[in-house]
């Protein structure tokens, strides 16, 4: 009764999602006191619950299906960078917020983005395998590609970037991994409840730049709103036709959707706390698209839910 209580509230992340931004920019009080710093605490307790999903088997699969993965992680580091830097453009958005849609679009895939794949009837496994992949990779790429694609927008320091990626990501994701490795059976008692707390504090990060930024976002929403739509619409959109052009089968197609259309907003938010406090605009795309890649991704599980796939 209890995992099914857990499970269903989970599940229901972007209705949180949509509820904690309206409640921010509404009445600002109720989410400006959870803080900068407590954002970094609840990335790493969201990345130490992802690590309780994780074996060494799950790293091994990279060698049993390298050309998902691999397609994964090129529009994830590639692709999606390179439309974030082009979506900035197009729409002439002001350096701060050109950084942070770049920031995002840089990220690894996003810990919601399993659950989704899941109930869209996808590939669970290679799901997971991508999420970790793309979270190793994170810790060096993330820095260092904001910081070619962004550097002339706003000051960036890659090696400062560098350090908190991997001390909020990593070093979480490997004692997660390290205690469901080897105490399976306690990692299979808490990792229960671990969703609805990345959940909450998912949440909870996101409330709190909508409040902070409120202001900021009520005078640009609409070119925010676009800009971050354009970004995730096109994630989706190629991660789900590309490898159908490769031949893939359905259900890999959905997975790399998935994992491509969602980002690690929460990673963002962080770092854009932390490493642009003078330059406060460029935390708000992530807080935005912590919102818009759930409602997304919702709609295609919902969509794929009704529709089992076949192997092509």
């Amino acid at each position: 009764m209890f995992s099914r209580v857990i499970h269903a509230a989970t599940n229901l992340f972007p209705l949180w999602s949509v509820l904690t931004a309206v409640l921010a920019l509404a009445w600002p009080q109720s989410f400006s006191w959870f803080g900068t710093d407590a954002i970094r605490w609840g990335l790493g307790i969201i990345m130490l619950g992802m690590g309780l999903t994780l074996t060494w088997g799950d790293f091994g699969r990279v060698f049993r299906q390298p050309a998902p993965v691999f397609l994964g992680v090129v529009l994830q580091f590639v692709v999606m960078p390179g439309l974030g830097w082009c979506i900035g453009r197009m729409l002439g958005l002001p350096p701060e917020m050109a950084a942070g849609l770049i920031l995002v679009a840089c990220c690894p895939g996003g810990t919601a983005s399993n659950v989704v794949v899941y109930l869209a009837r996808a590939n669970v496994a290679l799901s997971v395998t991508m999420t970790a992949c793309s979270t190793i990779l994170a810790v060096g790429l993330t820095p260092y590609l904001t910081a070619f694609l962004a550097g002339k927008m706003v000051p960036v320091d890659a090696f400062a970037l560098l350090k908190t990626t991997f001390v909020v990501v990593i070093l979480p994701v490997l004692a997660g991994a390290f205690i469901n490795q080897f105490f399976r059976k306690e990692a299979k008692q808490v990792s229960v409840v671990f969703p609805l707390v990345s959940v909450v504090f998912i949440i909870l990060i996101v409330g709190f730049i909508m409040a902070v930024q409120r202001e900021n976002i009520l005078n640009h929403w609409k070119v925010i709103l676009s800009s971050v739509l354009l970004l995730h619409l096109g994630g989706f959109l190629l991660g789900y036709w590309l490898p159908r052009l490769l031949g893939l089968d359905e259900a890999m197609r959905r997975t790399i959707s998935v994992e491509v259309g969602m980002q690690n907003s929460g990673l963002g938010s962080a770092l854009a706390t932390k490493h642009f406090a003078a330059t406060p605009m460029v935390a708000v795309p992530s807080a935005v698209s912590a919102v818009v890649h759930c409602i997304f991704g919702s709609i295609l599980a919902a969509f794929w839910r009704s529709r089992i796939p076949t192997s092509d």
